[in-house]
């Protein structure tokens, strides 16, 4: 068994877990890297970024553009593709060795699986899911930040006692990084000896989801169906005002267990979370555990029939109206004035 984590005392520095997928990292990753350097820079230490992969260090200098101060780079064949189990050890034994107090991880699919596996192996905590983070300087703990299941209350969660303090932060909750292509840091390589037996898993073929999904985190424009979207009909009038924007398509979780919209576009507290320049969200109630998902989006419309909807309390512009008749006109006239 690992021993226990360090304790607070001799514990310091911020690290940012940059993930990477095929060589390209994770835009949340450069998120982190900007809300790591305000940490690190509120706690007066170096901030940190763990680089994995297998021809990866190229990609340091990004990370550092965004306020790393130092970037650990591991490359090896078996950290080509995600593997838990060689994840986890080889940052686990980075972190035994040198003691950072905080890690911060992107709250992606990767992320909510890597993360817990890591909290195990230092047995220490993990606050998952969190919307932001702050400080309490006179402990030296982080605050995380996030919504409580199905209300309007935030919850506040910290690990007093044990290091690394472990959070995954959702992507796009924070505003992007301020990249600053001239700034200077140190990259270091770091050897790490893996065998094939250290895996339990082995990948046997990866595929792309064909679907808007992919893009949905990243996408400027999202059109969202919620509950007044009642059949595949009402789906297909919003499937194409959509379109008519090349807009990427999401839904809320009664739509999502309607069946008529896969989990993977389910916009929300247990969905993905979106930071677009326009929202317009057709027949969404604008319940608390949805609005967490797209409330940072730049400007919200709403269409909705109840004038009452709580959607219309973060809307920029809020159309009262059946969503079968406004929807069309709306796609009509875009289409008219995009020429789509």
């Amino acid at each position: 068994m690992r021993p226990a984590g360090p304790a607070a005392v001799s514990s310091k520095g911020v690290w940012v877990f940059a993930e990477q997928r095929n060589g390209v990292l994770k835009s949340v990753s450069l998120e982190l890297a900007g809300l790591g350097r305000r940490l690190a820079d509120q706690l007066g230490v170096p901030l940190t970024a763990v680089l994995l992969g297998e021809v990866v260090e190229e990609l340091a200098s990004e990370i550092i553009s965004c306020g790393a101060d130092r970037v650990l780079v591991a490359e090896h064949p078996l950290l080509k593709e995600y593997q838990p189990e060689v994840y986890a050890k080889v940052l686990a034994d980075l972190v035994v060795s040198q003691r950072p107090e905080i890690l911060l991880i992107g709250s992606t699919s990767l992320g909510r699986d890597f993360a817990p596996r890591l909290a195990i192996h230092l047995r220490t905590g993990l606050m998952a899911d969190c919307m932001d983070i702050q400080i309490d300087h006179a402990q030296r703990t982080v605050i995380g930040i996030k919504p409580v299941a199905s209300s309007d209350l935030l919850a506040s969660i910290v690990c007093p006692r044990h290091r690394p303090q472990i959070v995954t932060v959702r992507p796009r909750v924070l505003p992007p990084p301020v990249q600053d292509l001239s700034r200077k840091g140190e990259v270091e390589r770091i050897t790490v000896e893996l065998q094939m037996s250290e895996a339990r898993t082995r990948l046997l073929t990866s595929f792309k989801e064909a679907s808007a999904s992919n893009n949905l985190e990243e996408a400027t424009v999202v059109v969202a169906a919620g509950q007044g979207v009642a059949c595949r009909e009402d789906l297909a009038l919003v499937e194409e005002l959509a379109g008519s924007l090349g807009a990427a398509l999401g839904g809320t979780r009664p739509v999502v267990d309607a069946g008529l919209l896969p989990e993977s576009v389910q916009i929300g507290q247990s969905g993905k979370t979106v930071r677009p320049r326009l929202y317009i969200a057709c027949g969404v109630h604008g319940a608390a555990f949805h609005v967490v998902g797209m409330r940072d989006s730049d400007i919200i419309v709403a269409i909705n029939d109840d004038p009452h909807a709580p959607i219309f309390q973060v809307a920029t512009l809020g159309i009262v109206g059946d969503l079968r008749e406004v929807v069309p006109l709306l796609t009509e006239k875009l289409k008219e004035v995009l020429g789509r």
